[in-house]
């Protein structure tokens, strides 16, 4: 192994250490824990909460105009400039941004149908503490500091490390092993977005990045602690997380062999074709030694704080202008859906008579809440709380809730918003998969409690 500078220690150990902190390690601020990022984007989301629906409307209408603008304008080189990567989008995403931004016009000035600007529908998401409001700030953070944990050498040194695992487990590059920790120890928004950005920058194949986004990006602790109160059984976290956890490993072994994502190409943005050339070891090395001297060369080449920086801000203004808009149109039509229509109900008939056989009490109740988590994944919860009174049933429904992963109001919104090439029959695929794959798993679990 090649002799390294101390300064190339350093970069590689500072920076990735405090990545970690902030994106991977729980802390405890006050009676509840988070990572530190998402606590940042607490503390920020409350300080401009009277200014946040105003600002996120504003930044949203932005998007959709500079889209409509960039529409008629040729596409320039191959080297497009920041203003060209922000607003020049396909003639679908361009509709959708628009869709997003009247969304956001009508929610904020509570005009038009009330039925797109309710509290539960528009109203939740541009609420000055609702999703989009949030999701503004996590990605000020995520996007600026994302570098510490994607340019230092953290993702090269694991990646080594643990291809011998994720590779035959879960047809995935050691790499991803960070995105998989971030998701479910932090949240999983911040995991869709490390995912996108690996995507975009060729380190991931299409299929390798529809599985990690899909597969992955799990609500954090946090939040399932949330779901769990909610009807009423918080005294049995350990075994409800266990079993999201159990659950959520046997999917992600099943997952990518089947369709959809077994179809996915195993090529990289740019085309490339999947070798595994970069995942053999070199004569003379072991995986420790080779995954560090990896990690230390990326250090190495990574010494501007203005470049990291520049990069950080670009994130920022992706995000911003490219995923929001897109949250906000898809995520208001499947709360639309969810609550005045009786689609999610109608969808989920199919589900009582598989509720009946697992030995799941009052299954026909249970049923109408197996698909409207789609349109959100604390949908579920909020129509068993008070309609169903097993707690057999209740523990089944709050499981299956988290390991669905699929909700449009957030990561399906996310994932649709960036480049990872999956779309929206995919997901509902997904989604309608993993709930009939979990059901036994959890139904068993729930037996030998109750």
């Amino acid at each position: 192994m090649k002799k390294h500078h101390l300064s190339t220690w350093l970069y590689f150990l500072i920076p990735s250490i405090l990545g970690v902190i902030l994106f991977m390690i729980p802390l405890k601020f006050g009676e509840e824990w988070k990572v530190p990022i998402a606590k940042f984007a607490d503390i920020l989301s409350g300080w401009l909460e009277p200014a946040m629906p105003m600002t996120a409307m504003i930044i949203i209408v932005i998007a959709a105009i500079g889209s409509l603008l960039y529409a008629f304008i040729p596409r320039s080189s191959s080297n497009p400039s920041l203003m060209e990567g922000l607003f020049k989008v396909t003639p679908f995403w361009t509709v959708t941004r628009l869709i997003g931004a009247v969304f956001a016009i009508m929610v904020t000035f509570k005009i038009g149908p009330e039925a797109i600007w309710s509290e539960n529908t528009g109203g939740l998401l541009l609420a000055p503490d609702g999703l989009v409001s949030f999701l503004f700030t996590i990605f000020l953070f995520a996007g600026l500091l994302l570098p510490l944990l994607l340019n230092f050498g953290l993702l090269e040194f694991f990646g080594t490390m643990m291809v011998k695992v994720m590779r035959p487990l879960f047809k995935l590059p050691g790499r991803s092993s960070i995105d998989a920790l971030a998701s479910w120890i932090g949240d999983g928004t911040i995991g869709v977005l490390l995912t996108s950005k690996q995507y975009e920058d060729g380190h991931y194949t299409q299929r390798e990045a529809a599985i990690i986004a899909t597969t992955f990006s799990v609500v954090s602790i946090t939040f399932s602690l949330v779901i769990i109160d909610t009807v009423g059984m918080s005294n049995y976290f350990l075994p409800f997380y266990g079993t999201v956890l159990l659950t959520g490993i046997i999917l992600a072994l099943i997952m990518p062999r089947i369709y959809p994502l077994r179809g996915k190409k195993s090529e990289y943005i740019d085309g490339r074709p999947f070798t595994g050339d970069d995942e053999k070891l070199p004569e003379g090395y072991n995986v420790f030694n080779h995954g560090l001297e990896n990690a230390l060369d990326t250090a190495s080449k990574n010494r501007s704080i203005g470049k990291i920086f520049t990069d950080g801000m670009r994130n920022v203004l992706d995000m911003w202008i490219g995923v929001a808009p897109v949250v906000m149109a898809f995520g208001t039509v499947a709360l639309m859906l969810a609550e005045y229509t009786g689609v999610f109900t109608f969808l989920g008939k199919p589900f009582e008579p598989i509720l009946s056989v697992l030995g799941i009490p009052e299954a026909a109740a249970a049923a109408q809440t197996m698909v409207v988590g789609f349109a959100d994944m604390f949908l579920p919860v909020i129509l068993a709380e008070g309609s169903i009174t097993s707690p057999m049933t209740l523990f089944t429904i709050a499981t299956i809730s988290v390991v669905q992963l699929i909700y449009m109001s957030e990561v399906g919104g996310l994932i649709l918003g960036t480049k990872i090439p999956i779309n929206i029959l995919d997901l509902i695929i997904i989604f309608l998969l993993r709930t009939l794959i979990a059901l036994p798993i959890v139904a068993g679990v729930a037996h030998l409690l109750f």
